[in-house]
Formats: structure tokens, sequence, C-alpha cells
């Protein structure tokens, strides 16, 4: 089972699919909590250069209470993570993590339902970057 899928964007910058996958979130019913500029903390704290990487922290308040709800401890998974990078070949890939594979690992009934309902949307949010 993939922990993830993904989608490249074409014809669009790597600021440009942030905002893109921003706005998908956003009809979806998430907010991104968090942004991580991957590169920029490296180059900070290791002096290393890496490609354009950003990991966006997105939540959805109404799956995530139903989660903590069911299982408190969930939390530790939350939220999930879509990724923005600049591959080598300059093209720009979306990837988002898969709530299935994630909460397989809790034997919670009520999780997996929830996590299927997650996957559909975040698929949503990536399938449409391809247009």
């Amino acid at each position: 089972m993939s922990y993830y899928f993904s989608q490249v964007v074409k014809g669009k910058s790597f600021d440009e699919a942030i905002e893109l996958v921003t706005a998908g979130l956003k009809n979806e019913g998430f907010g991104v909590l968090t942004e991580i500029d991957v590169a920029a903390t490296l180059k900070n704290k290791l002096d290393v250069d890496f490609k354009k990487y950003k990991i966006l922290g997105a939540c959805n308040p109404q799956f995530a209470y139903k989660a903590l709800s069911a299982e408190d401890k969930v939390g530790v998974f939350l939220p999930c993570n879509v990724v923005v990078e600049e591959n080598q070949d300059g093209t720009i890939e979306v990837s988002a993590v898969d709530p299935i594979a994630s909460m397989s690992a809790i034997q919670n009934e009520e999780l997996g339902g929830l996590a299927s309902e997650v996957q559909e949307k975040l698929k949503r949010v990536i399938s449409k970057l391809k247009s």
C-alpha cells in the first residue's frame, strides 16, 4: 500500500502550485495550519542547499474533531501533510499523505470510515491539479 498520492502540476511555478493547492484544500474544507519551507530551514540550520520543498499541514476541523473523539492519540497523525516540491527536471509535484495508510496502524473501525472520506477529499484536490 502506498502512503501517498501525487500529481505533477504542468505550466505552473512553485509558488503558483502552492496557491492552487491551498485554494483546492480550502474548497474541500481544509485550512493550512503550518507551512514549512524545508529548503530555507536546511540552509539556515545546516548550511546546505536543497530543492524547493514545502510541507503544508492541512486540517479539516470537522474530520479532526471526529477523529480525535474516536481516538484521542490520533493527533500524532494530524494534520494531513501535503508536499509541494520542485523535481530535478524543473517540474512541480504535489503529494499528499494517504490517510487510509496512516490510519491502518490504528485498530479503530470508526477511523477507517473517516480516513476514506478524507482520502476522497485529498484525492480531489490532487487530481484537479492536472488541468
